[in-house]
């Protein structure tokens, strides 16, 4: 029998900042649907801290956060070095490791000592942390959010690591992977947000397939919609991806748009992230002459995005590999044609509705992206299908009717 009250829910998140990448947007739009659709919602979050609908509570566990600093070697207090978990946190991180999960886990232990009753359950954001086990083996009910198997970053770093002291730094910073995965193993209620990610995450952590439930992301499709008052820049490309990350294929995106200067001299690409000063990507613009021709763009409120998305001739998502495609589903959600790669799971979010080429080549790229230019009724086409596809199978709406459910089954098995 369902349970059909209203729920008590308690969402974690190590970080959780929206600008900190998706997992920032997740916790902030499912609270926002959860609290719509009539339950409680804590979030329960380590710095940098998320932006929340005024309705949702935000419970602070402070950190060091020591990645906030740029310096070489972390400061932190004495004072403030007293504290083991701090202390761990800092030694990890100066050895080139990140522990930020870990130690958002144990601080989760101490809060929770004293509150086992205050919460129906406890959804974690993709921390997979030891201190779950503890909420579990204390009976608190406890899903985690996978969005996609990290081991999956790890690999695509390591084919682009640049010696063998890259290789090194980069397997001990992905050494919470050991914890992961372990955590993973034991933890009765698991959840991710593609088909793709559900496979990956079975086939990277050894779990039968059916133990991982599939609710999909969604998208606000009221913040994230079209503005046709706005006219669209003639020739502004727009693009979503983390600077210097391997992962977004930005580098790729780059190279085709080196490609298509020749023919389209008025070409600009705006981009939503920051590349590191000195960095991969600014030395890849700078060979390629593109300083002209590329901006990048953060700290925009969702409504300046969705604007800009308006004001853009096409979306471009060149990632290598997505667990669901949050940037394709925010573009497609404003009306804007959205070029898409086949990487993970952004064949699932984009369908039909887009134009879909393959992972990592820039050819590819420039030739989709040259055929959309050179047809504007193909992009109107494509940028209404958008915002069909996404307002009937991707909003946040869906998304809490499906995960409400999925509590309710998990809460009535426990009370058995």
């Amino acid at each position: 029998m369902a349970i059909e009250r209203p729920l008590r829910i308690a969402l974690l998140g190590y970080r959780s900042h929206p600008y900190c990448g998706g997992q920032g947007v997740y916790l902030r739009f499912l609270s926002k649907a959860l609290v719509e659709a009539g339950h409680s919602v804590d979030v329960i979050s380590g710095p940098p801290y998320p932006q929340l609908d005024p309705r949702v509570r935000l419970v602070k566990l402070p950190s060091l956060d020591l990645f906030a600093q740029t310096s070489l070697f972390p400061h932190a207090s004495l004072r403030a070095l007293r504290d083991p978990i701090n202390r761990f946190e800092y030694w990890g991180k100066l050895t080139g490791g990140f522990v930020e999960p870990e130690t958002f886990g144990r601080r989760l232990v101490h809060h929770f000592r004293d509150r086992r009753q205050q919460y129906d359950l406890v959804h974690d954001n993709q921390s997979l942390c030891y201190g779950l086990l503890q909420l579990q083996q204390w009976g608190i009910p406890t899903v985690t959010t996978i969005h996609h198997p990290i081991t999956r970053d790890l690999e695509i770093a390591l084919d682009s690591a640049r010696n063998g002291w890259h290789r090194l730094l980069i397997r001990r910073w992905h050494s919470f992977l050991t914890m992961q995965k372990a955590v993973a193993r034991e933890l009765n209620h698991l959840v991710t947000v593609s088909e793709c990610s559900r496979r990956d995450i079975a086939e990277a952590f050894g779990l039968p397939i059916e133990s991982i439930n599939l609710v999909y992301n969604g998208i606000d499709t009221d913040e994230f919609r079209p503005c046709p008052e706005l006219p669209r820049e003639p020739f502004q490309i727009m693009a979503t991806a983390s600077a210097d990350a391997p992962l977004k294929g930005l580098d790729h995106l780059l190279e085709a748009i080196s490609r298509l200067v020749p023919d389209y001299p008025a070409l600009r690409l705006v981009v939503l992230g920051q590349p590191k000063p000195g960095g991969h990507t600014e030395r890849l613009i700078e060979r390629l002459r593109l300083a002209d021709r590329v901006r990048f763009v953060r700290g925009l409120s969702t409504a300046e995005v969705a604007q800009l998305y308006a004001r853009s001739t096409l979306a471009v998502v060149p990632s290598l590999y997505e667990g669901f495609g949050l940037p394709a589903g925010e573009a497609m959600a404003c009306g804007v044609p959205v070029i898409s790669t086949t990487g993970g799971a952004l064949p699932e979010v984009v369908g039909d509705a887009g134009v879909l080429v393959p992972p990592g080549d820039a050819v590819a790229l420039a030739s989709a992206i040259a055929e959309l230019l050179e047809d504007p009724a193909r992009r109107e086409e494509l940028g209404e299908a958008a915002r069909r596809r996404i307002e009937q199978q991707f909003s946040w709406q869906v998304t809490a009717r499906q995960m409400t459910d999925y509590y309710q089954t998990l809460l009535t098995h426990a009370d058995r």
